[in-house]
């Protein structure tokens, strides 16, 4: 096998998909990350409490393969609301900061028109290198 799956330790099953995989060359893709805790339940109806979570299940995971927040070298957002999400800004830069600190990698951002999870205001996808 060329790559291993990451899924940190109590999470609930992922079905059809993976929450990481990395490669033997020690890049980790993280799958898209929502707003809803190890048990699947979303901790926030908000756009910024779903974002926190996001962004903590990705370091948890990238933690879980033996990495850090320093190792992520790619984010994409998916984001259901653009209003919502610039009316947030500076908000959106303090839960930033509070799970991922200064690390800021490379970056996209796209707006949807949904996504699987009707609840979900926020996916973010990410990509990171464990060396």
């Amino acid at each position: 096998m060329t790559h291993d799956v990451i899924h940190p330790d109590g999470w609930l099953p992922a079905k059809g998909y993976a929450n990481g995989v990395l490669s033997k060359d020690g890049t980790l893709y993280i799958g898209g990350q929502i707003g809803w805790d190890a048990d699947k339940q979303f901790v926030s109806d908000t756009f910024i409490g779903q974002m926190r979570q996001a962004l903590t299940n990705i370091r948890t995971i990238v933690e879980t393969a033996g990495g850090q927040v320093g190792d992520i070298t790619r984010l994409t957002w998916f984001v259901t609301d653009k209003d919502e999400y610039l009316a947030a800004q500076a908000e959106v830069g303090k839960a930033y900061r509070e799970v991922f600190g200064k690390h800021f990698p490379a970056m996209s951002m796209v707006v949807v028109a949904g996504l699987i999870e009707d609840a979900a205001k926020v996916e973010i996808e990410a990509t990171a290198f464990i060396g």
